[in-house]
């Protein structure tokens, strides 16, 4: 005896029921909607209630998308508007701080006060800091505004990811999965080009204006149509949180991050600053650990489950992938506007990649969908992502033509969002259902490290080399020290400088371009590297996994 997907079951009724259709509705797992460890599973949900659901949740999805590309076409104007390109690195890797530090507190705080809370809290912040950054006209302003930006918009794209995996089997997972990548690299590409357009015609701030209102609309859609159930305790729910496993965590994570971005570009590497913050970070990491392992009652991190060796493989193969990725996404621009192009032509040139990673998060879930496998496809991909920054390392120059770098962002998207899928579908199978959030948001905080860290490598990087590049061109020259620090501090001073230095000062500036894409190259093999460490595990086609 079977049971369609209109009824309820019953205590007779059969625990597999039938196959999921495919249709894409979904199945419960058991009578009490619970898996075996009491965790509680989501009712049916039907394939027009999961799309209304999930479309809900992937507006913001789509916002805090369009907000990365857009601000990585902005940090330029805005940089330049203050006349400090150094600039650049803190607008962009604030945010990931922010993101990093409590990106991994989401999995865990939202079982406790539930995925809703979690995306009303995520709009909030993240409109705050928007309307924060529109209005700065201080440096440390726009800084402060993406750190309460990072805070929500970090928790938009994690908690989308658990509720997906709530009520959608693993078999299915992957191809739900492409199409919440789908909201993501729309959002990329369109925040590309229409943060260049606004900055051009109205300037910087407003663009981050602009996304207020269509956040508050976001936090009301979420508000009206989440509804998963949360696992209930004998205990309130503030004794539930993991406060001291929380706050070690988060203080060892901006620790790291600070010193990080800190050295070599705001202050020497020698610097107390980073001599003190980095060591310290590696303590409060150690109490982390402890906390987790010996403590806490709900561990924020379950820090055992990353010994798994798909868990850990999938967890470094998103941090180094990631920090290759932010890399060419941060860096394409400049290059692209170092060459002459305005704001809004330089994001126009990543939305290949935006549509690369859309193809290939939504391929690859056809294909797991169809197959139950992961691990050949994994293979592949890696070398998908690992071609078009090979390319990129030997061919982009002054006088690259306009057609291949648009082919290589777009191979470099598709190897990307693939492997965001697979790797996160590996790490959910090698856990049980009831770790499935905490051990998603553990690999979000991999990526959000893996990005300001990338930023900071690639900063680090392209300073270094065009300083010495500029001082071995130029040094010589009468004014040399002022000239080459307003290049330094601004590409739009590359247009203004006599005829016989411009040529110059745009080869300095490429081959610190190259010092960038070839670091990023090295980075993104070591992630394909550690991505074969991963098994392939059952992908079942319920939600209770049996």
């Amino acid at each position: 005896m079977s049971t369609s997907q209109d009824e309820h079951p019953t205590e007779q009724s059969p625990l597999l029921g039938d196959p999921i259709p495919d249709n894409g509705s979904i199945e419960r797992g058991n009578a009490n909607g619970e898996d075996g460890n009491g965790t509680p599973i989501a009712d049916d949900y039907s394939t027009s209630k999961a799309i209304l659901t999930l479309a809900s949740i992937w507006m913001g999805v789509f916002l805090a998308a369009a907000d990365g590309t857009m601000v990585a076409t902005l940090a330029a104007p805005i940089s330049n508007s203050f006349h400090s390109l150094t600039l650049l690195s803190w607008v962009a890797s604030s945010y990931y701080i922010a993101n990093a530090a409590l990106q991994p507190l989401s999995g865990r705080l939202t079982d406790i006060f539930s995925r809703r809370t979690g995306l009303v809290f995520s709009n909030i912040f993240f409109a705050a800091g928007n309307l924060i950054c529109g209005l700065a006209t201080k440096q440390w302003v726009v800084i402060f505004g993406r750190v309460v930006a990072g805070m929500g918009g970090g928790g938009l794209t994690a908690i989308s990811t658990f509720v997906t995996t709530d009520i959608i089997p693993l078999r299915n997972r992957g191809l739900w999965q492409g199409f919440g990548n789908l909201f993501y690299g729309l959002g990329m590409g369109v925040g590309g080009v229409l943060g260049g357009w606004i900055s051009d015609t109205w300037g910087w701030r407003n663009a981050f204006l602009i996304q207020v209102p269509f956040i508050v609309v976001s936090c009301a859609l979420v508000w009206f149509t989440v509804k998963i159930p949360v696992k209930e305790k004998n205990v309130s729910r503030i004794r539930r949180v993991d406060f001291l496993g929380a706050g070690t965590l988060v203080v060892s994570v901006v620790l790291l991050l600070l010193g990080l971005n800190s050295g070599g570009n705001v202050v020497p590497w020698t610097h107390p600053l980073v001599l003190v913050s980095l060591p310290l970070s590696a303590v409060f990491l150690g109490l982390f650990i402890y906390v987790e392992d010996r403590v806490a009652a709900e561990p924020i991190i379950p820090v055992r489950l990353l010994v798994d060796r798909t868990v850990a493989c999938g967890c470094l193969t998103n941090w180094f992938c990631t920090m290759s990725a932010m890399m060419i996404t941060f860096y394409v621009p400049v290059y692209f506007q170092a060459r002459g192009l305005s704001s809004s032509q330089a994001g126009a040139r990543i939305i290949p990649t935006s549509v690369g990673a859309a193809v290939g998060s939504l391929g690859a879930g056809y294909i797991i969908k169809a197959t139950g496998r992961y691990y050949i496809l994994n293979a592949i991909i890696e070398a998908i992502l690992v071609t078009p920054y090979i390319l990129i390392a030997a061919t982009f120059s002054a006088s690259t033509p306009v057609i291949p770098p648009l082919i290589y962002l777009f191979l470099s998207g598709v190897g990307y969002g693939g492997m965001l899928t697979v790797t996160l579908l590996a790490f959910i199978a090698a856990v049980d259902h009831e770790h499935q959030a905490v051990i998603t948001s553990a690999s979000y905080a991999f990526r959000s490290t893996g990005s300001t860290i990338g930023i900071t490598i690639a900063s680090a990087v392209f300073q270094n080399v065009l300083k010495s590049q500029l001082w071995a061109t130029f040094g010589n020259e009468e004014g040399a020290a002022a000239i080459i620090a307003r290049i330094r501090d601004s590409i739009d001073e590359v247009k203004n400088l006599p005829p016989e230095w411009k040529d110059a000062a745009i080869e300095c500036y490429m081959t610190a371009f190259r010092g960038v894409w070839g670091t990023a190259l090295g980075i993104a093999v070591l992630g394909a590297a550690v991505s074969l460490g991963m098994k392939e595990h059952f992908l079942h086609t319920n939600l209770a996994r049996k």
